[in-house]
């Protein structure tokens, strides 16, 4: 009975050290520089939330990708930021008589017939929306690290769940992976749902609640990401001042940092991690800095 005990309690203590990793490492950058994150892959050079984009970032060096999730009207989970398809496919060519073009509205085989590549290069013409299940193998082949948005969940009742049960038969929710994935929302109701049904996973909180209200986030999120220009040293020492669910202090990633010198003052801020389109720009003001 005292061996199971200790042996439970090691199993516990081994778990919760696997999946705090990704805060831990970002928060070593304190000796160091902020984790940097490629925005929907290396975005600024090959269009976003395509396997081809976080090819890019993968060949850029860039071991942390970010990525958005939504639903579509048969219930396949694919990779896409807007809530339409209409900006990053041609979807207005291929269903003229279907607007607004909702992602919602569309089945699966309907959107893996879009371009997904061509508005933002013909050299990426052809190139297609993944399923998030076509990605999470490609982060995995990459050896990279996911940042994933659950996107509008307001429209997808029980997406939550969904995505967390994929993740699982993807291989994700195992120990080698957990250190590698974070799962964030700009509902706060739906990070909360995450840790609830997974507490293993690490979360993060898009946005930027008061000071006033950090400590009831800490209770079901282990990192704030707000956007950069929201901020300031004192507010990122407050949050790093609060311990998150598993009792380590919380994190912050902000967003979008394109440029060298915002990149270099969210470091002077104490920011952990730098959410970009532009990584390699970053990358190299960071490490002058």
């Amino acid at each position: 009975m005292h061996a199971r005990a200790v042996a439970a309690t090691t199993t516990a203590l081994v778990g919760t050290a696997v999946l705090l990793s990704p805060v831990s490492a970002a928060r070593a950058g304190d000796a160091v520089e902020p984790t940097v994150i490629a925005h929907r892959g290396a975005s600024a050079y090959a269009p976003e939330n395509t396997l081809a984009s976080i090819d890019r970032a993968a060949r850029m060096g860039f071991s942390w990708v970010e990525n958005d999730v939504q639903r579509t009207k048969d219930g396949e989970l694919v990779v896409i930021h807007d809530d339409s398809l209409a900006r990053t496919t041609n979807v207005e060519d291929v269903f003229p008589g279907r607007a607004p073009w909702k992602v919602k509205d569309f089945t699966a085989a309907e959107i893996a017939r879009l371009d997904a590549g061509s508005w933002f290069s013909p050299r990426y013409a052809g190139t297609r929306v993944p399923t998030l299940a076509q990605y999470m193998r490609r982060v995995d082949h990459n050896h990279e690290k996911l940042l994933l948005e659950i996107k509008n969940p307001e429209l997808y009742p029980g997406i939550e769940r969904q995505t967390l049960a994929l993740l699982g038969n993807q291989g994700w929710l195992d120990r080698r992976h957990l250190g590698r994935l974070i799962v964030q929302s700009f509902s706060a109701d739906s990070v909360r749902i995450v840790h609830g049904l997974k507490p293993c996973v690490t979360t993060a909180f898009l946005g930027r609640p008061s000071v006033v209200q950090l400590p009831g986030y800490a209770r079901f999120t282990d990192l704030i990401n707000p956007s950069f220009g929201s901020i300031s040293a004192s507010y990122v020492s407050a949050v790093h001042g609060l311990k998150g669910p598993h009792d380590k202090p919380l994190g912050v990633f902000a967003w979008t940092v394109n440029d060298a010198a915002t990149a270099r003052r969210a470091a002077d801020e104490g920011v952990d991690g730098v959410i970009s389109n532009r990584p390699d720009v970053v990358r190299a003001a960071l490490s002058a800095n």
